[in-house]
């Protein structure tokens, strides 16, 4: 299997898990905006297969979501669809910039920026574009740093390790290919 064909399985399995993810937290009141179930694979796909898939990961996803699911609201998800896709983006932009040889450090650096990136534009959407009434810097952050810290804690701990495994498991198969 090419490349190509690799990163848009893996694209399409991350969009699939985006939309699966979020309905198993579901059961739990707020376990979205608590834990960011939807975040997770779109992240992911970002980190392992690039900045294209990652963004466009994050845009299908929760249109996906939105449209067999209901999860997010129509209301939230232009909103959403900026946010993911600017995490998918920046995480691949990241992974392919930062000149950093430490492939742990490079995950963790890029995971990082991108988390700050998608919540910066989010905050920019809805003041700016949006213009959602009574939006206020402590909303912001609340919202984006306090009531989602368990997601944000799951997402430093799980993702680089998922990525890293996820690429050593690519570069066996490869390995193997061509051996």
């Amino acid at each position: 299997m090419n490349s190509i064909t690799k990163k848009l399985v893996s694209c399409a399995l991350c969009i699939a898990l985006g939309v699966l993810l979020p309905i198993a937290f579901h059961v739990i009141p707020n376990a979205g905006s608590v834990f960011l179930p939807m975040h997770i694979p779109v992240l992911i796909c970002g980190l392992f297969c690039g900045a294209p898939y990652g963004l466009a990961c994050g845009i299908i996803t929760p249109f996906i979501s939105s449209v067999m699911t209901g999860m997010p609201p129509a209301m939230m998800l232009p909103k959403m669809i900026i946010e993911l896709g600017v995490y998918g983006l920046v995480a691949g932009l990241c992974t392919q910039y930062i000149p950093q040889k430490n492939e742990m450090t490079k995950l963790y650096m890029s995971l990082i920026i991108a988390m700050l990136a998608g919540r910066i534009v989010n905050g920019f959407v809805s003041t700016f574009i949006l213009s959602t009434q009574g939006y206020t810097l402590s909303v912001f952050m609340t919202a984006s740093f306090i009531t989602c810290l368990p997601g944000i804690i799951i997402q430093l701990v799980i993702i680089p390790v998922l990525v890293r495994i996820l690429n050593k498991s690519i570069y066996k198969q490869t390995e193997k290919v061509f051996a």
